[in-house]
């Protein structure tokens, strides 16, 4: 992932908008393709992010919910997801959490600020406990796993052969790594943003890399012995870890902050989201653009984070018929993030190669086999995230993400259809933003009418 951020960066420093990664895959392509492109990926990344939003709330509320079991409460019909009475509590959380996410961003910009930083420390308390004091619980309770435990067995309980049960266990971890063109979001609210805006994607996926692999290996030593793992029925197992190492006492105070930290998350994906939302409706890719694409009086994008509130709340109602739709909705979400990470190096690598030679983070020489090596790591998360993930395959196991993204590129190809080229990113605009972004000294941001 850390090449796929610095093609990002790259694109990033020499064109640091709003709508970031939509513009860049348009500009990308060069002026003969950048509408057809342009739409498409617009489109991924606003159902990408919405959605991603709304599954925060339902991880969030699997939190919460989890303490049910380890409290051993009775709840009527059990606290299965095929209990109809189970996900409607499950549901009506999450559109709580949703509807507390949202109201963050309705704060004025001074309130929201003090919140988040309120949310860092949080989040690094989070942190500090999993590495010292769960640890620490484990070691005085049911002990470490082996070192041959962690680094040699091997589960599979998808019924995949085995070497792609390996690839779907080393897909969903390495998903944790996406999500860091988010810097690119809110670029126009950044100083010197063709600098800082390139930072904060190779920041993010630096440190994301550099703590969370360390993370993962930690807690492996940390879970308990196989049988009792897999006998934890808990929608968030890890609050029964927590339990089994911390006691109950100790897994509600773990609970309590990782709930506060993913409340936090969710804001923060939210404001991202609704930039990306609030570009694509100034530019008038998306229905009622006129209205979605104003800002409130202090240049907030309020509607934008209207409309994510409208769509998040949508999409949770699909827990309530089955939670395998949901579950497909959010694998749906990881594919239309990781499409855009694999498209753009393929269009610089065989369409644009030799532009925005302005970029702070130009990759020079070594820029074609990072391209390469960016579109084979992208295609292969995508092949497997598109792929099923239980074997055999029938309608309860289903992987609905391709038919999900199948949809959205239709809308995105119809979009592009259908709205004239005078409204929206016409040839010169591109060929003028393209010939900016190669000049020395000259930044983005003085070619912003492009959009």
């Amino acid at each position: 992932m850390l090449l796929t951020a610095a093609v990002l960066a790259e694109i990033c420093s020499a064109l640091p908008l709003s709508g970031s990664i939509y513009i860049w895959a348009a500009e990308a392509a060069g002026p003969k393709y950048s509408r057809f492109f342009g739409f498409v990926v617009a489109w991924w990344s606003c159902m990408s992010w919405i959605t991603y939003a709304a599954s925060n709330c339902q991880v969030t509320a699997n939190y919460i919910v989890s303490q049910v079991a380890v409290w051993e409460v009775s709840f009527p019909g059990g606290t299965g997801n095929d209990n109809t009475k189970w996900r409607v509590l499950i549901w009506a959380i999450s559109e709580g959490l949703l509807i507390l996410s949202v109201a963050i961003n309705y704060l004025p910009p001074k309130i929201y600020s003090g919140i988040f930083k309120f949310g860092v420390v949080m989040m690094m308390l989070d942190f500090l406990l999993c590495t010292i004091w769960l640890p620490v619980g484990v070691s005085r309770t049911y002990g470490f796993r082996s070192a041959k435990d962690v680094f040699t067995m091997i589960y599979n309980g998808t019924g995949a052969p085995a070497g792609w049960n390996w690839m779907l266990c080393f897909v969903f971890t390495s998903i944790a790594m996406v999500g860091f063109d988010a810097a690119g979001h809110i670029s126009e609210e950044t100083k010197n943003a063709s600098v800082t805006a390139g930072k904060g994607i190779l920041t993010s996926v630096i440190a994301t890399g550099l703590f969370g692999f360390p993370t993962v290996i930690l807690l492996l030593f940390c879970t308990p012995d196989l049988d009792t793992a897999l006998a934890l029925d808990a929608p968030q197992p890890f609050v029964q870890i927590y339990a089994l190492a911390l006691g109950k006492g100790g897994s509600i105070v773990m609970t309590v902050i990782a709930v506060i930290d993913l409340i936090m998350n969710t804001s923060v994906v939210i404001v991202a989201s609704s930039r990306l939302i609030f570009a694509v409706a100034r530019d008038g890719v998306l229905p009622l653009s006129g209205w979605v694409g104003q800002v409130a009086s202090d240049g907030q994008p309020r509607n934008a984070v209207t409309v994510i509130y409208i769509i998040g709340a949508v999409v949770l109602c699909t827990i309530l018929p089955s939670q395998v739709a949901f579950t497909s909705l959010i694998s749906a979400s990881a594919i239309l993030i990781v499409a855009p990470y694999g498209l753009i190096p393929l269009l610089r690598l065989i369409i644009t190669p030799n532009h925005f030679q302005s970029s702070h983070f130009h990759l020079g020489r070594y820029a074609k086999p990072v391209y390469i090596c960016a579109v084979l790591f992208n295609g292969l998360l995508f092949a497997v995230m598109i792929s099923p993930f239980y074997f055999p395959v029938n309608a309860s196991n289903f992987n609905f993400a391709s038919v999900i993204f199948g949809a959205v590129t239709i809308f995105g190809l119809a979009s592009w259809y259908f709205i004239p080229e005078e409204k929206w990113l016409s040839t010169k605009q591109v060929s003028q933003a393209l010939h900016a972004s190669d000049l020395p000294k000259v930044t983005a941001e003085k070619v912003t009418d492009h959009t």
